[in-house]
């Protein structure tokens, strides 16, 4: 493994986090990353700049449709190093009104009654950062599929019906938050960026709904590069983002994630942790406190097998970056011919 400092110029290097910037009203995050004494913006922009990524995807990052909060972050980290000339979001399906009553507990308008878990629109959503344009004519979102157009999809069912109704799941869209596929114009040609954050899979009942959408939604991208959607990416791709879900550790239906890292298509890189001590799981991602084990692997970034890997980490804040966030930040490095 190499270090963090600049990638050399025959390699790329392509990070995910989950940053934990969401906020709980709209506006807020933008405040906070205005102000000069806000230690979990501060820490973020310091982090990022310490692993230098030349594209990056966030999550848990609140949209606002001018992208004010996303180019005050990256404003942020170009006073401590890489300055970003990309930045690129989409409306997420977090905080997305339904009407309808999403979770089964009788009430309605609560952030679980949304298409994606949130207190308002756009609350902890996703975005890139990238050295390199966006080409914005041929940018797939797929946010918008509904879950029960998914082959073979896990609908969750109670005493023999549709949970939570058969009006909700024909609603229902199977993305949490987003899943998009993002070409980057890179000097040595195309590469399409797969970026999603999936749900956790618990915080349910015996129907298993957030369990088995997340299996759905890991799932679904090998249902993508099969062609079952959209044309997939002719170029070299990079399948990132937040599965929330762990192959060996915690709770879920482990069927979604191991199939992914099983995909012929993909490579694995395994990438390891800076900060491991003696009998940690080296490939943690994320330290959850309250939650057994609270060390787990559930941030990818999973290449294309046409990509040669030069190097890999997980990076953890190290002193002084602590409010950061729980997660660490996956990158890998690879070569460019």
């Amino acid at each position: 493994m190499c270090s963090l400092g600049a990638a050399a110029a025959e390699t790329l290097r392509v990070a995910t986090w989950n940053s934990e910037l969401s906020r709980d009203g709209p506006g807020l995050l933008l405040r906070d990353l205005l102000l000069d004494d806000d230690a979990q913006a501060m820490a973020a922009a310091q982090m990022i700049a310490a692993v230098a990524p030349d594209i990056l995807l966030l999550q848990n990052v609140d949209y606002d449709m001018d992208h004010l909060a996303l180019t005050a972050l990256r404003d942020l980290i170009a006073t401590r190093g890489p300055r970003y000339g990309t930045v690129f979001a989409r409306m997420p399906n977090t905080g997305m009104a339904t009407d309808l009553d999403m979770d089964g507990d009788g009430r309605l308008g609560e952030p679980e009654d949304a298409q994606g878990h949130g207190a308002f629109a756009g609350q902890g959503g996703m975005a890139i950062l990238s050295r390199y344009p966006v080409d914005i004519a041929r940018v797939q979102d797929l946010s918008d599929l509904l879950w029960r157009d998914i082959p073979q999809a896990m609908l969750p069912v109670q005493g023999g019906a549709p949970f939570p109704s058969e009006q909700a799941q024909a609603v229902l869209r199977l993305a949490d938050v987003a899943q998009w596929a993002v070409p980057v114009k890179h000097d040595s040609g195309r590469i399409t960026i797969l970026a999603f954050h999936a749900n956790a899979p618990v915080f349910d009942g015996p129907e298993d709904r957030n369990g088995r959408r997340n299996h759905d939604q890991l799932r679904f991208w090998q249902h993508y590069l099969d062609g079952a959607f959209a044309p997939p990416p002719k170029d070299r791709f990079v399948l990132m983002g937040h599965a929330n879900q762990d192959p060996h550790r915690g709770e879920g239906i482990k069927v979604g994630i191991a199939g992914l890292l099983s995909d012929s298509r993909l490579q694995d890189p395994h990438p390891v942790s800076t900060h491991t001590r003696p009998g940690e799981p080296p490939d943690a991602t994320v330290n959850w406190p309250r939650v057994t084990p609270s060390l787990m692997r559930v941030s990818y970034v999973l290449p294309s097998r046409d990509w040669a890997v030069e190097a890999s980490g997980v990076h953890w804040p190290i002193q002084g970056q602590e409010a950061a966030s729980r997660h660490g930040i996956v990158w890998v490095d690879l070569v460019i011919d």
